[in-house]
């Protein structure tokens, strides 16, 4: 059972942590959630407050072994924030900074902007390394309450989406469960069809591949969704030079996507199945022409 430390319970945001958790549990109960296929969306991350960008954790090979690629996460906010900051900070008359309103009217919401520059140079002190070129961020792991470690229950959803804004980068969405091997992660090529624009994308959770340091590892498990402790985003294409990804929020829906997006479409190639079956054995492939042979 967990029990928390003096110093841990002496802590304010424990406290708040817990609470929340504790009203999160009991309005699961009292609407009995778990009974019927959740309607609305589930919110994992919302990039709406400057707050939200110092929730999230960068990587880049720069900060991992000293390569040169670099990457930022920053608050952009939405237009109607941006106009309420112009009258106030202006003065009267001084009209809105810009035109532009949330997403709802198919313009910019408030986002957080990922980008930098990715180098493929090797840091010349570090002979060990043999590549270099990446960047990524995920969402910090969420705190500890009364209750234990918080995560993510997104078991009632199918699919995961994000509202982006792509360059057309080949970018990965990465889910971080609590496995056994803490460093399985599940991922999935962030689908882009229209580059430059706002767009929402869907991927089916039964579509993500379980990797290890970014390679495929067989056999394949069903993602823990249960306890997912964090999400984030990628860059792993090794193509020098900037790149800039808009995201506004990531949620869990049962909403089903406009486009089909699978297991083929994962940005990871898989080897053909080895036949290791009885069946396979006894009935060689047929060739074409030769009669069908019945098995009794």
């Amino acid at each position: 059972m967990f029990a928390p430390s003096p110093i841990r319970l002496a802590m304010p945001g424990f406290w708040r942590r817990s609470m929340d958790e504790f009203r999160r549990q009991a309005n699961i109960a009292m609407t009995f959630q778990g009974m019927h296929t959740p309607g609305k969306a589930y919110p994992l991350m919302q990039f709406d407050s400057p707050a939200c960008a110092g929730q999230c954790k960068i990587m880049s090979d720069q900060t991992t072994f000293g390569g040169f690629s670099s990457a930022t996460l920053d608050y952009v906010p939405g237009a109607k924030h941006r106009e309420h900051e112009g009258r106030v900070i202006g003065g009267a008359g001084a009209g809105p900074v810009s035109a532009e309103l949330d997403g709802s009217a198919g313009r910019p919401p408030a986002h957080a902007v990922f980008k930098g520059s990715i180098s493929t140079e090797l840091p010349s002190n570090r002979s060990d390394v043999q590549r270099s070129g990446f960047a990524a961020f995920r969402t910090r792991d969420r705190g500890i309450s009364l209750f234990g470690r918080l995560l993510w229950d997104i078991d009632p959803y199918a699919y995961l989406a994000l509202r982006i804004k792509s360059d057309g980068r080949k970018y990965y969405v990465n889910i971080q469960t609590e496995s056994i091997v803490p460093t399985d992660i599940h991922q999935h090529l962030l689908p882009c069809y229209t580059p430059g624009q706002w767009e929402t994308v869907t991927i089916p959770f039964s579509a993500f591949v379980r990797t290890n340091y970014g390679m495929v590892v067989e056999p394949q498990k069903e993602m823990l969704r249960q306890k997912v402790r964090s999400v984030g985003l990628g860059l792993t294409d090794r193509v020098p030079g900037p790149f800039e990804l808009c995201i506004a929020d990531i949620y869990a829906t049962n909403r089903a996507p406009s486009r089909e997006v699978g297991r083929e479409d994962s940005g990871f190639e898989f080897d053909e199945p080895e036949k290791t079956g009885m069946m396979d054995e006894m009935e060689p492939r047929r060739r074409k022409g030769e009669p069908e042979r019945i098995l009794i």
